[in-house]
This record gives C-alpha cells, sequence and structure tokens, in this order.
C-alpha cells in the first residue's frame, strides 16, 4: 500500500545553531587544546542561573503590553556577574546564555575580577517612543533588582541600549534600594558617574587587536585589508 510522504515526514531543518550551542563547542575545542580538569569544563558548560521575567509598561495610547526580559548569569567564581543588556525583537535566553559565556571568556582573559552575563528585553527598540523605551528600562530594573548589584551583577549597554538607558536603569535601581547607587551598572553618561571615551574604547580596542594581529602574523597593516560587519558605536570607531 503506498503511503503520502508529508512535510512533517521529512528531516527537520534545524537551522543554525545557537549562540549557547557556538559557545559550548568554542570550550570544547579550546579544552582539547589544554590540559584542563574535565570538571572544570562541564561545569563551565552551563550558566549558574537563567532569570525570565515579565515586563509589563503602559504605551503611549495607554494600552498595556507585556514584554519578555532575560538575564544569563554564566559564572561569577572570578567576581561579580558582567555583561551587556540588549533590546532587539530576537533576544532568546539561548543567546543571553551563549554571550554570558563569552563574557567570562573575555573578563577571565584580561585578568578582569568579573564573570559572565548578559541580558536583554524581546522587543524592536525602534517600535518605542522615548517615554516607553524609559518606561520598559525601570519596570525591567525592577523586576530583576534582588539579582543585580555592584557587587552580584553589572549590566552595560548592549544593542539597542545606550547611555540613557543605563541612567535610567540606574535611578529606577537606586530608587528602589533608598540611596544612589552608581555602581549598579557601566557604560552610564560621566555627569552621573561613567567613564570618558567609554563610547570610543570597543572599537579602538577592535582596531588596536587587528594591528597586533598584522604584527603577529607579519603582514603590513597598510596593505591589509579588513572587513567591518555593523556599524553602530563598535564597527564606526573601529573603521
Amino acid at each position: 500500500m503506498a503511503t503520502a510522504t508529508t512535510e512533517a515526514d521529512e528531516e527537520p531543518d534545524e537551522g543554525p545553531e545557537s549562540a549557547r550551542e557556538t559557545a559550548k563547542h568554542q570550550l570544547e575545542r579550546a579544552a582539547a587544546r589544554l590540559d584542563i580538569d574535565r570538571n572544570v569544563v562541564t561545569r563551565l558548560s552551563d550558566p549558574t542561573k537563567v532569570h525570565r521575567v515579565s515586563v509589563p509598561i503602559e504605551r503611549d495610547d495607554d494600552t498595556i503590553e507585556v514584554f519578555t526580559g532575560y538575564r544569563a548569569q554564566h559564572d561569577s567564581v572570578r567576581g561579580p556577574f558582567k555583561g551587556g543588556l540588549r533590546y532587539h525583537p530576537g533576544v532568546t535566553d539561548e543567546e543571553c546564555v551563549g554571550l554570558s559565556m563569552w563574557m567570562t571568556w573575555k573578563c577571565a582573559v584580561m585578568d578582569l575580577p568579573f564573570g559572565g552575563a548578559k541580558g536583554g528585553i524581546v522587543v524592536d527598540p525602534k517600535s518605542l517612543s522615548s517615554e516607553e523605551k524609559e518606561r520598559l528600562t525601570r519596570r525591567f530594573a525592577q523586576e530583576i533588582r534582588d539579582v543585580i548589584g555592584p557587587t552580584r551583577d553589572i549590566p552595560a549597554p548592549d544593542m539597542g541600549t545606550d547611555a540613557e538607558t543605563m541612567a535610567w536603569f540606574m535611578d529606577a535601581y537606586s530608587m528602589q534600594e533608598g540611596e544612589t547607587i552608581t555602581g549598579v551598572v557601566t557604560g552610564k553618561p560621566p555627569v552621573v558617574g561613567g567613564s570618558f571615551g567609554r563610547e570610543e574604547a570597543p572599537g579602538q580596542s577592535v582596531a588596536i587587536v587587528a594591528r597586533e594581529a598584522c604584527k603577529y602574523y607579519d603582514r603590513p597593516l597598510a596593505e591589509t585589508t579588513v572587513a567591518v560587519q555593523g556599524f553602530g558605536s563598535v564597527g564606526a570607531n573601529a573603521a
């Protein structure tokens, strides 16, 4: 008896691997080249915690909309969790976990006393007015207040967020704590305790790394071309 083949019977398209899967594969490859205790690799393969919160806000048309926010905390052995906060419609828990793992590696490579974290809200920031973005940020700060702080977890700007976002976040957190706590975030404006040059620093770092890579491979810098993906604060300053 003949049977019909449906789309459900076909092999599913798994698509590209997630940031979490990529980070785990990179960890395995690095561990294979180094003399690392297997138990350490196992521990670093998964995050310490992943927080998921609902973030309801009032839109400008007086309707209520509920957004989803995440904060992945990978490892805090070296110090408080540290990592960016992004606003993008493609934010997922898997992405936040992978990015938090990369933050752990970056802090360790630079011998900084921090562990890795990353968070975000599933939202297109272009769809928000400035007032809506502020309300969203302040409510998110309230929702994750118990798991962040200068000695716990320190957010920073990322895709879709900036110094102003960090100022709102800091203010909302400080209001809940009853005192001004500038150390709850980095990347805030200098007028409220931020660092001068923070906007340019990531892009300049990329340029420095590229220059040093050319030296390492004995390639003339003037004869080398590079591709810059993205033209935000990092890509633009690197270019």
